[in-house]
C-alpha cells in the first residue's frame, strides 16, 4: 500500500485540475494536461520546494493554514477538503483521539434500522457496514440483487461481489463505475488504519489484481450518494435504478434504497414482486 498517501491525492488534484479551471493560461510544452508545481505553489502562496516535499512525503504536517491555501487553489469541495486533512493526520501519525474513537466494525442493524428496512418493503433496500458487508436487506432485494450472486456466500460482500464474481460484469454494463464507487466508499467511509479495510484490500489485492489495486490506489476518487444504475436482470431484463444513499454514521452503515428510474423498470420490479402493475412508480432525478 501507498505510505505517501497524502503526497499522492495532493499530486494527482494537481494533475487534473487544469490551468483554465484556476484562471490560467494554457501555455504550450505541457507534459501534462494538469497545473505544474510552481503555478499551484503560486497560486497557494507557498514555495515550490515546500510542495515538493510534501508531494514526495518528507514533509506530512503542513499546517491547516496550507492545507486551506492548497484547497481553495486547487478549486476542492469540501468533501474533498475534508479526505485532505484526514489524509494529513493519518500522515502524521493519525489523531490519537480520532482513532481512540472509532467504532468497532458492526456486523448487525440496530432494531429502529431494521424496522425501517419492514417499511421500505418491497422498494430494494439493503444495509451495508462501512467495507461492504451486506448485513440486513429487504425480501425486494432478495428477488431483484439474489438471482445475480450478491446474496451469494456466508457473509455477502458488495466489493467481492463486483471484483471476483463473473456474474457481476453481466449483470452491470456500466461495470467500471459501480468498482469505482464501491472502492471510493472503502477508501473514504472508514476510520483511519482501519483493519478490517485493510484486510479487505489486501484480499482483494490478491484475488481481483491489479483492477482492484489501480482503484485503491487513486486517492481522488469520490463515491456517489446518489445516481443511476443500469442492471442487465436474468428474470426482468434491463432495469434502471436510481439509488439514494441514507448514512448512519453512529453505526458506521448505509442504507441504499432503489427506486425505479422509468415506467419499464417499475413494472418490471412489480412483476418480480408478484404485484400488478402500478404499484410502484418511476422516480424522475428532477422529482
Amino acid at each position: 500500500m501507498n505510505d505517501n498517501e497524502l503526497g499522492t491525492y495532493l499530486r494527482s488534484w494537481r494533475e487534473a485540475v487544469t490551468p483554465e479551471e484556476v484562471g490560467l493560461p494554457p501555455g504550450s510544452r505541457r507534459r501534462t494536461p494538469g497545473l505544474r508545481r510552481a503555478e499551484l505553489a503560486t497560486l497557494a502562496g507557498i514555495s515550490v520546494e515546500y510542495l515538493t516535499r510534501l508531494e514526495q512525503g518528507r514533509d506530512r504536517n503542513p499546517s491547516a493554514q496550507v492545507l486551506g491555501a492548497l484547497a481553495d487553489a486547487l478549486n476542492l469541495s469540501l468533501r474533498d477538503r475534508m479526505v485532505l486533512r484526514r489524509l494529513t493526520k493519518e500522515a502524521d501519525g493519525g489523531d490519537p483521539l480520532v482513532c481512540a474513537a472509532a467504532p468497532p466494525l458492526s456486523r448487525t442493524p440496530r432494531p429502529a434500522v431494521r424496522a425501517v428496512l419492514d417499511r421500505l418493503e418491497p422498494t430494494p433496500a439493503v444495509v451495508v457496514n462501512w467495507i461492504g458487508d451486506i448485513l440486513a436487506h429487504t425480501t425486494g432485494y432478495a428477488r431483484l440483487f439474489g438471482p445475480i450472486g450478491v446474496l451469494d456466500g456466508e457473509r455477502p460482500n458488495l466489493l467481492r461481489h463486483v471484483f471476483t464474481d463473473p456474474r457481476a460484469r453481466a449483470a452491470y454494463p456500466d461495470w467500471e463505475r459501480e468498482a469505482d464507487n464501491l472502492v471510493a466508499h472503502l477508501r473514504h467511509d472508514v476510520p483511519l488504519r482501519d483493519p478490517y479495510a485493510a484486510e479487505l484490500a489486501e484480499e482483494l489485492t490478491v484475488t481481483a489484481g491489479a483492477e482492484f489495486a489501480d482503484r485503491f490506489a487513486d486517492l481522488a476518487m469520490a463515491p456517489r450518494r446518489v445516481g443511476t444504475r443500469r442492471v442487465e436482470h436474468p428474470e426482468a431484463g434491463q432495469l434502471r435504478l436510481l439509488h439514494e444513499t441514507l448514512a448512519l454514521p453512529d453505526d458506521g452503515q448505509r442504507i441504499v434504497v432503489h427506486l425505479p428510474a422509468d415506467e419499464a423498470t417499475a413494472a418490471a420490479l412489480d412483476r418480480l414482486d408478484g404485484r400488478h402493475p402500478g404499484g410502484l412508480r418511476a422516480v424522475s432525478r428532477a422529482s
